[in-house]
């Protein structure tokens, strides 16, 4: 990871002395910069017409892994604002602000929020619970409000209406969960990034891969996790948008689980998918568990 920083410390200050900053489009409508696609949808539904979003991390794509560009070096040099999710998600952003030379006031949107732990680690996706959502779009109405005072009641406004939407998908989320029986609770995915909703709402993930999509399972530790699927009784397998398949196709295969669907986990879908924002990803990941389970529970 040193290396990588290194590269990309270099490459950014090599570009940025080649260009200069340009100014603000608009003078009264501020630059923002979220630092991945589910952040930046947030911080839309707060900002509405008062600032425009720029995602470093963009739809379908894994923030574990990403190389900055020299555009998202520029985009931040040229930011007013800018929130990253912290939790150590974005391993690459300490560096990108810094070589960018901004002057942004930078924000960190999981303030507040009790991390979890897998395996030692911070597991830092925690927007997969509806109530540290609600978080998050409070910090990003007082990040804001700090930024540009003379629209903070603009954006408390947006910000409590938006809460009021989460609340109603979280009412409905725990009203569809909480049907399923016990033994089908308990479901497969490609990395660790479900342990939020799983804390929030009573279910278990299982995974080949931690948190970080850049480690791989040893050939043990995978026929390990299969044979405690085998004697589990997992109820089904899921895909994941930033992840090859390969893995869970494998398990599929070995233990004869079938696989549910396509889970959204750390970006939203590309234009024109199930998941072009926060809601309708929740809402796609909600209806996908639940035709998985239910169906597997005979419902």
């Amino acid at each position: 990871m040193t290396l990588m920083k290194t590269l990309v410390a270099g490459f950014i200050a090599a570009f940025l002395a080649l260009a200069p900053l340009t100014a603000l489009a608009e003078e009264d409508k501020a630059n923002v910069v979220a630092s991945f696609s589910i952040l930046g949808d947030m911080v839309e539904n707060v900002v509405g017409d008062h600032a425009s979003v720029t995602n470093i991390v963009g739809p379908d794509a894994d923030a574990h892994v990403y190389n900055p560009s020299v555009a998202d070096a520029r985009a931040v040099a040229d930011a007013d604002v800018v929130f990253v999710n912290g939790l150590g998600f974005e391993t690459w952003s300490d560096t990108l602000i810094s070589e960018s030379g901004t002057d942004a006031d930078v924000f960190v949107a999981t303030d507040g929020i009790k991390p979890l732990k897998v395996d030692g680690e911070i597991d830092p996706h925690a927007w997969n619970s509806l109530k540290n959502g609600k978080t998050y779009v409070r910090n990003i109405a007082a990040a804001m409000s700090k930024a540009m005072p003379e629209h903070a009641d603009a954006f408390n406004a947006n910000a409590e209406a938006y809460i009021a939407k989460l609340e109603a998908l979280d009412a409905k989320t725990h009203e569809q969960l909480d049907r399923l029986p016990a033994e089908r609770r308990t479901v497969v995915t490609a990395h660790d990034a479900f342990g939020y909703l799983a804390d929030a709402y009573g279910l278990t993930f299982l995974a080949p891969v931690g948190i970080d999509t850049e480690a791989e399972p040893s050939a043990k530790e995978l026929a390990a996790l299969i044979e405690q699927l085998k004697g589990e009784g997992v109820a089904a397998l899921f895909v994941e948008n930033i992840t090859s398949p390969a893995l869970v196709k494998q398990i599929s295969d070995e233990t004869g689980i079938e696989i549910g669907g396509r889970l959204y986990s750390d970006a939203l879908s590309e234009r024109g998918g199930p998941a072009t924002s926060y809601q309708a990803m929740f809402e796609h990941n909600l209806g996908a568990l639940m035709s998985a389970l239910g169906e597997s529970a005979g419902s």
